[in-house]
């Protein structure tokens, strides 16, 4: 770029008639596709439709993703007292329709075919076709996988301490995992329960050193080198097995409720049968302009193969594809194959 025209000028685009009406007029046509409404999809939102394009946000449930779980984020640039994950989501919500997209809520994607130019999309409520698309589905909650879980989902057992936390007021929890996202969880539910507990499988706990002196002082039991082998109770959870991965022993504790926040499973499941290059783990493989192995198709945010899962960088991520993405449909000089 050389500077010889103002930055905003170059990100607008003269849309050809051709992009703003499908010739079945079933079949609703956009210039961009954002699949996913979190913080990387609502942020392609955004400079999608600052950009000029004819922008639609698709989200299977409602904006904001995990983000929208979280009681607290203090590592969000521009907050430093933290602000709610709900909160959070609702302010890049409110900029991404402000900016001029269309969010559709609620709406599955079911299947998306992207070997010819325009891409087209299949939901649960219709179909849609767009220049280009970029999927920002994020990840979901990735399971402990033993007796009982299924069942006692929901009868003691949660994933969303912010959703369910109040539930268990002056009553006893345990939270299980070892990251930032498990020990914010048993931050939050020690202001609310009788007593919190906190089990890891590792001697050390991932999470900043910030968050780990807060769990000390606010009296949250670290249990170390500690395993959930089992879940007990009928109707209802009453007690959790545990075995010392050190010591080989085997413990039983009365518990009123499991919060279990151990990691996450990409929603890839329609990006590989499109054809989309995975990882090994299932993440969607892009190059360092979030441009995955298909033309015209992009991914930002948790469901690609990087490195740091935080909300800052799913938010640069995004920003990348969406001006990607007008590049590639709008073909301005400065755009590079």
């Amino acid at each position: 770029m050389n500077g010889s025209k103002p930055a905003a000028e170059l990100l607008m685009v003269q849309r050809s008639p051709s992009l703003a009406q499908d010739k079945s007029s079933s079949v609703e046509s956009w210039d961009l596709i954002v699949i996913g409404g979190g913080p990387a999809g609502l942020t392609a939102g955004i400079y999608g439709a600052r950009s000029g394009l004819k922008t639609l946000v698709l989200e299977m449930m409602i904006p904001g993703g995990q983000i929208a779980e979280a009681a607290i984020v203090e590592n969000y640039p521009g907050f430093p007292e933290g602000i709610s994950g709900s909160e959070l989501a609702e302010r890049l919500k409110e900029q991404c329709e402000k900016s001029g997209a269309k969010i559709h809520v609620m709406e599955r994607v079911k299947d998306l075919y992207v070997t010819e130019r325009r891409k087209r999309i299949l939901t649960d409520n219709g179909e849609y076709t767009c220049s280009a698309v970029i999927i920002a589905t994020g990840c979901r909650r990735r399971q402990l996988g033993i007796p009982s879980e299924d069942r006692l989902r929901g009868r003691g057992i949660s994933y969303c301490a912010l959703c369910d936390g109040p539930l268990f007021k002056k009553r006893r929890v345990l939270v299980v995992g070892g990251g930032n996202a498990a020990a914010i969880d048993a931050l939050y539910l020690s202001d609310l329960a009788s007593n919190t507990k906190l089990v890891h499988r590792s001697s050390a706990l991932r999470a900043e050193k910030a968050v780990v002196e807060k769990l000390v002082s606010k009296g949250v039991e670290i249990i170390y080198n500690t395993e959930v082998k089992r879940f007990k109770g009928e109707d209802q959870l009453t007690s959790v097995e545990l075995f010392n991965n050190k010591t080989g022993e085997i413990t039983e504790i009365d518990v009123d409720g499991v919060f279990i926040e151990i990691g996450n499973v990409p929603n890839s499941d329609f990006a590989k049968k499109a054809g989309l290059e995975l990882d090994e783990r299932g993440y969607i493989v892009v190059d360092s302009r979030q441009r995955t192995n298909v033309d015209g198709v992009f991914a930002a945010g948790d469901v690609t193969a990087t490195r740091c899962r935080q909300c800052g960088t799913a938010v640069g991520s995004a920003i990348v594809a969406a001006i990607e993405a007008y590049g590639y449909i709008a073909r301005p000089y400065y755009y590079q194959e």
